[in-house]
């Protein structure tokens, strides 16, 4: 049995010597409304913060008909993308009146259904999603129900509004810089082949090669996941079987260079001459061998998403299709 106290509006009532309507009203903002004197008011209040009690969220959201909440599902919250997407949303849905609950999906498909499940149950308003199911029908039925917006990554054939990183473009230019700079062998370590943001990075990459008539042989491209072990096993495999590092490295997230980093740290040399990737990290400006990368903007990605989900809830269309640009950014040595 719990230790706990749980308050109910009826206690609150009962201390302030007050009936239970009129301690619902006050907590609920409306003694005004009601004539409720200011004597009454502050005495409820009073009894209220002596107890930290909160009005329940659930009854209000059954009265109202809107919690004031919206959910986030993120594949991973260790993932330093996904972690600023969140930190940039929270203090907007404040702002905007809406307090942010997160779920995670482990990027597995009948997880991340589970948690929209479950933020559902608990009457949202509206959604927010990072997706990682390529079939756009696990959307559709939840896309009925409430407002519901990609954001970081969108799915072929779905009807559901997303804000992604213009990620070819930014990818074609951060490659397309390293050639420039001599680079001419250059390994490609992406995410899972389904996902969006793996097929635009990978096309930015295949654009940068074309321009400068670059032919990719044929274990320069691989696909699996963004895990940490994925990049390290890639750059592992490929120097096992050439005997030496290849000239550059590309990976398509920032957990897949920590294991191309771990990979180098383990053999204590210099590893290849040229790094890059996908996403950006403070600690990048710490390391000896400097990593040119790609620059996300969660605060944009962030924003969009946010008032995509606030124009359908104002039953407003939103837009279908919003790319936000990415920045590069160059070190050296």
């Amino acid at each position: 049995m719990s230790s706990f106290t749980r308050l109910t509006i009826d206690d609150i009532a009962r201390l302030a010597g007050v009936s239970r309507t009129t301690a619902s009203l006050v907590l609920n903002g409306r003694a005004e409304t009601y004539r409720i004197s200011e004597a009454t008011s502050q005495r409820v209040l009073a009894v209220a913060a002596e107890h930290q009690f909160q009005p329940s969220q659930s009854a209000r959201a059954l009265r109202s008909r809107a919690s004031h909440t919206l959910g986030l599902v993120v594949p991973q919250l260790t993932n330093f993308a996904h972690a600023s997407l969140a930190e940039a949303l929270e203090p907007l849905a404040r702002a905007a009146g809406y307090q942010l609950m997160i779920v995670g999906s482990s990027d597995d498909p009948e997880q991340e259904a589970a948690g929209i499940g479950q933020l559902v149950a608990r009457q949202v308003d509206g959604l927010i999603v990072v997706p990682c199911n390529a079939d756009p029908a696990a959307y559709a039925g939840w896309s009925k129900r409430l407002p519901l917006v990609f954001a970081d990554r969108r799915v072929a054939g779905s009807p559901i509004p997303f804000v992604v990183t213009a990620a070819a473009a930014a990818t074609e230019t951060l490659v397309g810089d390293a050639i420039a700079r001599g680079a001419h062998e250059i390994l490609y370590i992406g995410g899972g082949a389904s996902l969006s943001t793996s097929a635009d990075r990978l096309a930015g990459y295949r654009a940068a090669l074309d321009h400068a008539a670059i032919v990719p042989a044929a274990d320069w491209i691989s696909e699996r996941d963004y895990l940490r072990a994925s990049g390290q096993a890639r750059l592992a495999d490929w120097v096992a079987r050439h005997g030496r590092y290849p000239q550059a490295v590309f990976t398509g997230g920032i957990t897949l260079l920590e294991g191309v980093l771990a990979f180098v740290n383990a053999r204590g040399d210099e590893g290849p001459d040229f790094l890059l990737t996908f996403d950006d990290h403070p600690l990048l400006d710490c390391l000896p061998q400097p990593v040119q990368s790609v620059a996300q903007d969660s605060h944009a990605l962030a924003s969009e998403s946010l008032a995509a989900v606030l124009a359908q809830l104002a039953g407003q269309p939103a837009e279908s299709e919003r790319w936000i640009d990415a920045s590069l950014r160059h070190r050296r040595r």
